[in-house]
């Protein structure tokens, strides 16, 4: 009887495959990387160049570019070819780079910004996309492990690349220290990638209108939380809404789908499981402020604010090892369990985080028992997208998982960029601004896990009616 070989990790990092797997993960591996430095440096940049008041606009400007980036990137493989298209998005990022390196002020830091998420989101995307088109079949699984690791590694290194360089007074270093990864990664694109995926002939449609709509709310919000005025910031945030109120309908009517069918309703299971990604990826994007929060009101160094900031990210890969291989009775109680830990966490941080008496191994527990929550169902939504999707449209909901997750990280940044500074985060500023910004903030964003709560619920009761019937 004939039978399939197994395959091994040998297989993937061995030879040839495991230069193309390390391009593949390096390209992933500088996006992410680079996601833990920003967060890490940015309460020294702001002390440095100043520009407070657009602290949070450092992730939304960011993540919004990542979301075009990833966008983009099919119709380049198309149009240019899978090796030219990743030289050209290296580029991007090694650009953005450089300029946030030399930015003398906060909206230049905030234009390069902005080049650097364009880049690292066609990295990103670019990065998955490529698998199937230079690996065997039987190595995709564990390609697809060894690019979705790399944002481990980010979570390990890059707060100590930020707040090694913070700590010393030398932020602007910890961007030039990327461009090394760069460098060895821009040589195995160029020896090892093939020039494949090119037909100008197919004609690839990309909803960049409805792109557009997704990041215009996004900035809409953000541009709120520029003005002092409530009022203002109340029309902003409604405003922002509205624009993905539009989106919403512009995709139900067009020929070529955003997100699948039944994706806009919350009465369909599909709809559900999205809008609980969507809830408990926005619940971790306060991890935006984690190291201000920590430095400013608790007084740690750069360097531990940075590690501590990452245990959110941490506490959901852990989660996912831990809930990965569970049975269908257990993984209905996780995706209930799930929000209640992070609403919880995030609850006892709006006590804990003003707090100056509070030490830093409690505020660890809470942190990381936010980003637990989301990793105890994360593996299980991801999977409920693929059963709830129509068949016809499985690789539009999974693309769409990406897109989501993103979008929820640029949407959260910019609601915590309002609160926190329509709660004192710029005026009256400093340690007074830190504890009411932090209150406000976790106070505002516990409803995000909880309205998850009330999801998982729903969705609960109704695999329980699907199965007495």
């Amino acid at each position: 009887m004939h039978t399939e070989p197994s395959v091994s990790w040998l297989d993937l990092l061995w030879g040839r495959n495991g230069l193309r797997s390390f391009a593949l993960a390096g390209g992933v591996a500088v996006h992410a990387v680079n996601v833990f430095i920003a967060t890490t440096i940015l309460p020294s940049v702001v002390q440095d160049i100043g520009g407070l008041e657009y602290y949070a606009w450092n992730t939304t400007l960011f993540v919004a570019a990542s979301i075009l980036g990833s966008s983009c990137a099919p119709m380049g493989i198309r149009w240019m070819g899978l090796r030219q298209i990743f030289l050209t998005a290296l580029l991007v990022f090694v650009v953005g780079t450089v300029g946030c390196a030399l930015a003398p002020s906060m909206p230049c830091l905030l234009f390069w910004r902005t080049w650097q998420g364009l880049g690292g989101g066609m990295l990103l995307s670019l990065a998955y996309a490529t698998v199937p088109l230079i690996f065997d079949e039987r190595l995709w699984a564990r390609a697809m492990a060894l690019i979705s690791s790399m944002w481990g590694v980010a979570t390990l290194s890059g707060p100590a690349i930020g707040g090694m360089f913070a700590q010393t007074g030398h932020w602007r270093w910890a961007f030039w220290a990327v461009l090394p990864i760069c460098a060895v990664l821009a040589v195995l694109l160029l020896t090892q990638i093939d020039a494949v995926g090119r037909d100008r002939s197919t004609r690839v449609d990309a909803p960049l209108g409805r792109m557009g709509l997704l990041v215009g709310s996004v900035l809409v919000i953000s541009a709120a939380s520029l003005s002092s005025v409530w009022a203002w910031q109340a029309v902003g945030v409604l405003g922002g809404l509205g624009l993905l109120v539009v989106l919403a309908r512009a995709d139900k009517r067009a020929s070529q789908r955003f997100l699948p069918e039944g994706a806009w309703s919350l009465n369909s299971p599909l709809g559900r499981t999205y809008a609980m990604i969507g809830l408990l990826s926005i619940g971790v994007t306060t991890e935006v402020f984690v190291p201000y929060f920590l430095q400013v009101i608790h007084g740690e160094t750069p360097l531990a604010a940075g590690y501590l900031s990452a245990l959110m990210s941490a506490g959901w890969t852990l989660g996912t090892l831990i809930s990965s291989s569970r049975g269908p009775i257990t993984v209905g109680r996780l995706l209930v369990l799930g929000p209640i830990l992070s609403t919880l966490a995030l609850a006892a941080l709006a006590v804990a985080m003003p707090l100056q008496s509070v030490g830093a191994w409690t505020l660890s527990v809470l942190l990381l028992g936010v980003g637990l929550g989301v990793g105890l169902c994360w593996p299980h939504l991801l999977t409920d997208v693929f059963r709830a999707a129509p068949p016809d449209q499985q690789n539009i909901a999974s693309a769409a998982i990406t897109t989501l997750q993103l979008y929820a990280m640029a949407l959260g940044a910019s609601v915590a960029g309002v609160v926190a500074n329509s709660a004192g985060f710029i005026e009256p500023g400093g340690l007074a601004g830190a504890q009411r910004s932090a209150l406000a903030v976790y106070a505002v964003f516990v409803c995000a896990p909880a309205l998850a709560i009330w999801l998982a619920v729903r969705a609960r009761r109704s695999r329980m009616q699907i199965s007495l019937s």
